[in-house]
């Protein structure tokens, strides 16, 4: 467009992923003249990437315990959710030709078994409503006028629009796009930004052990950070040859990232067994002691896990390679036990964003309003996706939130070109 003449919108969008995708599509069915402008050659490619290309959408969890997943920021999650939850999203869907399933009962995916058939019917639906796409535009600045947002600027050229829905997305898997340029283009009209960590990411340990029991897989634990009110997650712990991966390492690696901003390494330590005490554990020592004296410990121990895992515990243990049952003390039951329920690790690192399936921090969410995802720096400004400071669990937390604050953030910019730049809170945008 270069040397051409400047396209005027009502609506323009910054990011084609999934958030970007439903801002102008949802824009556009308010009536609003949208354009969606994308830096790579192609809409959502990292939404067909997600899953491993399956594409986990959503899941089936009621919208209290779908919200609680989001810790302390659950009340800005809310009203794009209260609008567009999981049950709507699948329906929206469905109306696409897009049906899903959950054979679990709780993680959604497409039936078709691939990411593709719903990025194909988001591209499909632009297409319908006459959004105009302009790709390999990678925007360099939101244009602003007296406090309001007029449009944006790119080397390949500009686009004057009466309102801005900046969805770039996040720093996670620069290989399908993930970029900080969401956040550059956000700081420079003054907005707020919490640092940017890779967040669903496999964690690095200290333990050189740790490699040794790489493909050692445990269904149920409790790990967090061994700190005074650190953050604690639950589910299936997979051991890699560089430390930890597997849902519940995952979910707390954001957390973990973020610690390792301020220090060189964060204590971890893994409840291998939830729900059973120490308590239980020491009678259980006790037991063994009476009735299996002359077995080593670590072979009993070899029951209740897995044997290469059994001898790193026994060894945080302190007890030696061949201590029998018998001979263990009272003292070093309550140490096997407390091992047991909290075996020590230590995080040294993440896989990165390379490999971060989401980015933890953005733009600061006390600069946008939640009700209508419009920021409180620049009217006329809108926000949604990864780009914000919001970041759930893996299992259809993320991607939800983009398809739902994408919607949000489409209708509240398309009211408010409708409104001639001053609209009053209705509720959550409408349906």
């Amino acid at each position: 467009m270069a040397g051409g003449a400047r396209e005027s919108f009502d609506v323009a969008v910054v990011g084609g992923g999934p958030a970007g995708m439903m801002a102008a599509i949802f824009a556009a069915e308010r009536g609003a003249r949208v354009v969606l402008l994308e830096r790579l050659d192609d809409l959502g490619r990292k939404l067909r990437a997600t899953g491993g290309g399956r594409c986990n959408l959503t899941n089936t969890r009621d919208r209290d315990a779908f919200l609680e997943a989001f810790g302390e920021k659950r009340r800005f999650v809310r009203p794009a959710i209260a609008a567009f939850d999981g049950a709507a999203l699948r329906a929206f869907l469905a109306g696409r030709g897009v049906p899903t399933e959950s054979s679990d009962g709780v993680h959604v995916f497409p039936s078709s078994g691939s990411a593709h058939s719903v990025a194909d019917a988001l591209a499909a639906l632009l297409g319908e409503r006459g959004v105009e796409i302009r790709t390999h535009v990678s925007v360099v600045r939101i244009e602003v006028a007296d406090g309001r947002a007029r449009g944006v600027a790119a080397a390949a050229g500009a686009w004057s629009a009466r309102a801005v829905v900046l969805a770039a997305g996040g720093k996670s898997y620069p290989g399908l796009g993930g970029t900080d340029a969401g956040y550059e283009l956000a700081a420079a009209l003054g907005h707020g930004l919490v640092p940017p960590v890779p967040a669903l990411a496999g964690i690095a340990l200290g333990e050189a052990w740790a490699g040794e029991c790489a493909g050692i897989v445990l269904p149920d634990v409790e790990i967090g950070i061994a700190e005074p009110g650190g953050t604690r997650r639950r589910g299936e712990l997979l051991f890699t040859h560089r430390g930890i991966s597997g849902p519940a390492a995952l979910d707390l690696s954001g957390d973990v990232a973020a610690a390792l901003l301020l220090r060189g390494a964060v204590p971890l330590a893994v409840d291998l067994a939830p729900g059973t005490s120490r308590e239980a554990w020491v009678r259980r020592c006790e037991e063994w002691r009476r009735t299996a004296g002359r077995k080593r410990v670590r072979t009993m121990l070899g029951a209740a896990m897995p044997h290469a895992l059994a001898e790193r515990v026994a060894s945080a243990a302190g007890l030696a390679r061949d201590a029998a049952c018998a001979h263990i003390t009272r003292e070093s039951r309550e140490r096997l036990a407390g091992a047991i329920a909290a075996l020590p690790l230590t995080a040294v690192g993440t896989e990165g964003f390379e490999k971060a399936m989401a980015t933890r921090g953005g733009v600061a969410l006390c600069d946008v309003d939640a009700r209508t995802l419009s920021s409180r720096v620049v009217r006329g400004l809108f926000f949604a996706g990864e780009v914000l400071d919001v970041d759930g669990p893996c299992g259809g937390w993320n991607l939800q939130w983009a398809f739902a604050s994408g919607r949000l953030a489409g209708v509240s910019a398309a009211r408010w070109v409708a409104s001639g730049g001053s609209f009053a809170y209705d509720g959550g945008g409408g349906s």
